[in-house]
């Protein structure tokens, strides 16, 4: 990509967009594509709006599963197929939040006193999206709870995870993720979790 200043001046006004009201700006000025590039696209471009469109109307994407996938219902429940499926996600969401406060205040605790700490249980997406929020949102200064998680079935990785827990794991509420319900990893997971 060899363009002279006023060629890539031009590119980046061509270019730049700004979409202020999600905060966003986004500069494809030096990515190195041909100047016809969004008309040649504009057919998969709207093949892939298409196919979202579908999605959103409650298609089954999943075809194995025989189910939709609809993760941002989730955040926008009014983006939901249908009003049932939008009352069980808010009902859901609320139930959450509900207990979550019980294990906080101490009403829902374990005998041994209150919960202080979180074992994730799950695999792949089940595992990986909690542990990104986790990550991204938690902070050791302000957390209730401290986060665990078992990801997989390396015994060694196992034992890992719970001799951090040590002698907390009597007050370590568990929480095991399954999209399907039947995933043996998790199952694994569980048991070992069970057995300590």
């Amino acid at each position: 990509m060899n363009y002279s200043k006023q060629q890539l001046w031009e590119r980046f006004q061509r270019y730049y967009s700004e979409f202020p009201e999600i905060a966003l700006a986004l500069d494809l000025s030096r990515m190195s594509f041909p100047d016809n590039s969004f008309t040649s696209m504009q057919p998969a471009i709207d093949r892939a709006f298409q196919a979202m469109a579908q999605l959103e109307k409650g298609a089954i994407a999943n075809p194995d599963e025989k189910r939709m996938v609809g993760h941002y219902w989730l955040r926008n429940p009014a983006l939901a197929p249908t009003p049932e499926i939008a009352t069980e996600i808010t009902q859901t969401v609320s139930s959450i939040k509900s207990f979550a406060a019980e294990v906080h205040s101490g009403k829902v605790h374990a005998p041994e006193g209150p919960f202080k700490n979180v074992l994730l249980i799950g695999i792949g997406g089940s595992a990986l999206g909690p542990q990104f929020v986790s990550k991204a949102l938690g902070s050791a200064q302000a957390d209730k709870m401290r986060m665990y998680f078992l990801d997989n079935t390396d015994p060694d990785g196992i034992d890992n995870v719970l001799s951090y827990i040590g002698q907390d794991l009597e007050v370590t509420i568990s929480v095991v993720v399954s999209k399907s319900g039947g995933t043996k990893e998790t199952r694994n997971g569980m048991l070992a979790a069970a057995a300590a």
